[in-house]
C-alpha cells in the first residue's frame, strides 16, 4: 500500500487592509481567518505587508514625508506583541496556518521597518518570520534588509511550506535556496500594481512548474476610497491576482482581479511526485558537480562585543593549574577568531590561526616547546 501523502485545502486572500490603522487591520484578518477557517482551510496566506498597508506612496513625494513614515512605523508590528497574539489567537480558533505579510519593526534600532512574511501554526505560535532580501527599487525608502538566517523551508503536517515576498521571485538564487530544501507549498505576497498583472500570473506558474510545487499566491487589492487621497488614493488601482497552481503550472484557483475575494484549492503533494518523474530541479536534475548554490545562513548583527582574554597578573609564579586556565581562555578566543574568519573565507589567516591554535592545545598538554 506505501505512503499516503497529505491533502488539504489551501486559501488565498484577496482584500484591501485598512491602511495604516493596525488594531483595525487586524480585526478584518481575524474575521478573513475565521471565515477561511469555517471553509476549510489548513493554510491561509494573505498579500504582501498587510498589515497595516502595502506603502504604495513610496513611489510618490510622499515617500520624503517622514511624517508619514511615523505613521506607517507607529502602525507597525513587533515580534512578538499583542497584535501576534491577536493572529495567533485567530489561527488556533480557525486551526489552520496563517501565512500574513506584515510590516516589521525592529525592536533593537527602534527606527527600522522590515518587509516580512509571519508564519503562524494551528497552535497560535510564531513559528517563523522571513524579512524580505532586498526591498525593490524606492522600496528601499521604506524597508531595511533582510537575509540569509530565514530563507527556510519549514517541516510542517501539511508538507515543507516556504515563501517569497514580490521580486524575491526575480531573484533565481533564492528561489533555487526553496527548492534544495524540498519545498513543496509556497506562499507568494505580492502588493499587486495594475502593471504587474502578466508579470505575476507568468511568474507563479513558472514558479510552481520549475519546483514541482504548489503556490498559493496572494496579492493586494485596493478597493474604492479604502487608501486615503493623501496616499495616492483611487488613482492606485492595484488590481490583484491572487491563485493557486499546481505543480504542472496549471491554476487550481484563480486568478482573480479587482475585487476582494478568497479562492480555495485542494492541495494534492502525490501531485508533486508525478512532476519530478521528468524532472527535480534539486535532485536528479540537477548537477552540484558543475552548478552548486552557497547560502550565507548567519545572521549578520550590527554589533558584537570582542572577548579579548585579559590577564590580570604575570604568569611568573602561576601554578599549572593557573597557566592552563589561562591557555584555555586565549584558546576559546582563538576559536572565535578562526570561525569568524572562516565565515569571510580567508584561507592564509586560518590556517596561521589553526597552527596557533593546535600550538596552545600541546601547550596545556606539557607536550609542546619553542625549540
Amino acid at each position: 500500500m506505501g505512503d499516503t501523502l497529505p491533502k488539504f485545502t489551501a486559501a488565498a486572500v484577496q482584500a484591501a487592509p485598512v491602511f495604516l490603522d493596525r488594531e483595525a487591520t487586524i480585526d478584518k484578518a481575524c474575521e478573513l481567518i475565521a471565515e477561511a477557517g469555517k471553509a476549510g482551510a489548513d493554510l491561509i496566506v494573505f498579500p504582501e505587508t498587510w498589515v497595516p498597508g502595502y506603502p504604495f506612496w513610496h513611489s510618490s513625494p510622499e515617500v520624503f514625508s517622514a511624517s508619514t513614515f511615523a505613521d506607517l512605523w507607529k502602525n507597525s508590528v513587533e515580534i512578538p506583541s499583542a497584535s501576534t497574539a491577536r493572529l495567533g489567537q485567530a489561527a488556533q480558533q480557525a486551526n489552520a496556518y496563517v501565512v500574513m505579510g506584515i510590516n516589521e519593526r525592529d525592536t533593537v534600532s527602534r527606527g527600522t521597518l522590515y518587509n516580512t512574511q509571519l508564519y503562524i501554526d494551528p497552535a497560535g505560535e510564531v513559528i517563523h518570520r522571513h524579512r524580505k532580501l532586498m526591498p525593490t527599487f524606492t522600496e528601499r525608502t521604506i524597508w531595511g534588509m533582510g537575509d540569509g538566517s530565514d530563507l527556510d523551508v519549514l517541516e510542517t503536517p501539511l508538507g515543507r511550506v516556504g515563501g517569497l515576498i514580490c521580486w524575491e521571485h526575480e531573484m533565481t538564487l533564492a528561489k533555487y535556496a526553496l527548492y534544495a530544501q524540498g519545498e513543496q507549498v509556497h506562499c507568494a505576497m505580492w502588493p499587486a500594481y495594475a502593471g504587474q498583472k502578466n508579470h505575476i500570473d507568468f511568474g507563479m506558474r513558472q514558479y510552481a512548474f520549475e519546483g514541482a510545487c504548489f503556490v498559493v499566491s496572494s496579492c493586494g487589492v485596493i478597493t474604492p476610497g479604502s487608501l486615503p487621497k493623501s496616499l495616492g488614493g483611487d488613482a492606485l488601482r492595484p488590481g490583484g491576482g491572487s491563485g493557486i497552481i499546481g505543480p504542472d503550472g496549471e491554476y487550481l484557483a484563480g486568478p482573480i482581479y479587482d475585487k476582494e475575494e478568497t479562492i480555495y484549492a485542494e492541495i494534492d503533494l502525490e501531485a508533486a511526485i508525478r512532476e519530478k518523474h521528468s524532472h527535480d530541479v534539486a535532485g536528479h536534475y540537477a548537477r552540484p558537480d558543475v552548478l552548486q548554490l552557497l547560502v550565507h545562513a548567519e545572521r549578520k548583527p550590527i554589533m558584537t562585543f570582542g572577548t579579548t582574554p585579559q590577564l590580570e597578573e604575570p604568569l611568573e609564579g602561576a601554578t599549572a593549574e593557573e597557566v592552563v586556565d589561562r591557555l584555555e581562555a586565549v584558546r576559546e578566543y582563538l576559536g572565535s577568531l578562526i570561525e569568524r574568519i572562516e565565515s569571510d573565507g580567508d584561507s592564509e589567516v586560518n590556517a596561521a590561526l589553526a597552527e596557533a591554535l593546535a600550538s596552545i592545545d600541546m601547550a596545556a598538554a606539557g607536550m609542546w616547546s619553542s625549540k
